[in-house]
């Protein structure tokens, strides 16, 4: 998604006098809006449901903002939208009632370099872009969708032959391969489930499972859904009454790949999910999850599934090593020079850009596409000095140290002589309230998260709890000095621990 929420040109005022500083003014109050909708649902559920919204007009009473997709639309109205409107309306009383469209996509064309996916094979006959990471899957390159509505779209670069391996992926490559029917062995999970940061991979390696089922073994069915599209095509069948209709067509299938499992939110749609992972599993078919975070990281997660999920095989997409970056761009490099023969990067210009982009695949395509650029566009010489020069905003500096709020949970759970689901649990026994209201504390006092958002993460409680909590427990230090010290050796603790 993207990085931020803005007012786009085209729609918020027509071109008559003055509409200027209306389109200024609706944008202001926007950035408002977005940075009150933040502080209250906390940076990653507005990340996940928010960055990609954008404000187009405001046209007799009624506020038009646009998003992506249908499910992002059908989401925010089911939960978010009397929340947007009544924030809208404390900037003015103009806005009497919210209107979401889906935008047309912008196609990119397709012109220099090979911007697609991090593991994108030099082989590969899709065409070349300028447009980055972020915008590939938009411009010429075939996106298919399977043959049954139900799955999401599969782009067919993502194959196993065109996934770079390296050290810091190699157990998962080798366990798709296993899935897929392609490996030296058949595979002996049923369950395999792949985690790491974005732009490292998850995607491709699913999406290869996918093509490669597809290929060698036409009989067997299989689906690749991302959680979004479930959540998006089980709401919809619940609302057309087809629930029973579409949990059968999700249980008669021989291998269900889910990405991004991270955003499967809600207790009835995991719950059904749960059914519908144990029906498979118990059928003797096979599963591939993928998410951004270990099993143990994501908290909002059913606790049957996560104990079904952690029986299979765990594997893990490490920040790529030196090798696997340098690989990648000479893979994207061949690519560039079929349409550009006379295309010069010299192979110390590419070592410098992989020594300088550490952080995932994206920053590595959205580099080369740049430097590339000014080459084709701008006709600079490539020099480590041109590379320099269009990649600054993407060297990273080190980030400071974090304190997580798991770690503080875990921290105060032993401590205490609890364990870390009863704090998120719903007890209420004295011996495990205090300890979690402590930590409530903590996790506010030492972290950047809203209160909602560490509501979520003590068990999905309010934000009211949380401030609650917090209150309590700056009265208690102030009356009783044992506790004070208490806390103060568990806040040294905890800093000392930071990841």
């Amino acid at each position: 998604m993207a990085n931020g929420i803005t007012a786009r040109g085209s729609g918020v005022a027509n071109d008559k006098p003055g509409n200027g500083g209306r389109k200024k003014g609706l944008a202001t109050m926007w950035r408002r809006v977005r940075e009150r909708l933040r502080a209250e649902l906390g940076e990653e559920v507005f990340q996940s449901w928010f960055a990609s919204v954008e404000v187009e007009e405001l046209n007799g009473g009624s506020l038009h903002l646009s998003v992506p997709t249908k499910f992002l639309k059908s989401w925010i109205q089911s939960h978010y939208q009397e929340r947007v409107l009544a924030l809208w309306r404390n900037e003015t009383d103009k806005v009497m009632k919210i209107d979401i469209r889906v935008r047309t996509p912008v196609v990119i064309s397709r012109s220099v370099s090979d911007a697609g996916s991090a593991d994108r094979n030099a082989n590969s006959n899709a065409p070349d872009s300028f447009a980055g990471s972020a915008g590939f899957a938009a411009g010429g390159a075939s996106i298919e969708t399977d043959s049954n509505d139900l799955a999401s779209p599969l782009d067919p670069r993502y194959t196993l032959d065109s996934f770079v391996v390296g050290d810091s992926n190699r157990l998962a490559y080798e366990a798709a391969r296993q899935v897929a029917g392609s490996g030296p062995v058949k595979a002996d999970f049923k369950v395999l489930y792949v985690h790491g940061s974005v732009g490292l991979g998850k995607t491709h390696l699913l999406q290869s499972i996918a093509w490669t089922v597809r290929r060698e073994q036409t009989s067997r069915r299989v689906i690749y859904l991302t959680a979004e599209r479930f959540m998006y095509r089980f709401v919809s069948a619940l609302k057309q009454k087809e629930a029973v209709a579409f949990k059968d067509r999700l249980r008669n299938i021989d291998l269900l790949l889910i990405d991004d499992m991270q955003y499967l939110q809600g207790p009835t749609l995991q719950q059904e999910f749960c059914h519908t992972l144990n029906a498979l599993l118990e059928a003797g078919r096979q599963i591939v999850v993928a998410a951004d975070r270990p099993l143990s990281e994501l908290d909002s997660l059913d606790e049957r599934m996560r104990s079904r999920l952690s029986a299979g095989l765990v594997a893990d997409l490490r920040p790529f090593d030196r090798t696997v970056r340098l690989e990648i761009l000479r893979r994207r490099l061949a690519v560039a020079k079929r349409r550009f023969p006379k295309l010069n990067l010299p192979d110390h210009v590419l070592e410098y850009v992989a020594d300088q982009i550490t952080g995932n695949g994206r920053d590595l395509e959205g580099a080369f596409t740049r430097i590339v650029a000014r080459n084709q566009l701008a006709k600079y010489e490539i020099t480590v000095e041109t590379a320099e020069s269009a990649i600054r905003d993407l060297v990273r500096t080190p980030e400071p140290r974090r304190i997580r709020i798991e770690g503080i949970q875990r921290l105060v759970a032993k401590h205490f002589n609890v364990t870390k689901q009863e704090l998120i649990s719903p007890r209420r026994t004295r011996s495990v309230v205090r300890p979690r209201q402590i930590s409530m504390y903590l996790a506010k006092t030492m972290t950047d998260r809203s209160f909602p958002d560490i509501g979520r993460r003590f068990g999905g409680r309010d934000h009211t709890t949380v401030l609650h909590a917090v209150r309590k427990i700056e009265r208690m230090i102030s009356e009783d000095t044992t506790l004070a010290r208490e806390i103060e050796m568990l806040r040294r603790l905890i800093e000392e621990m930071k990841d």
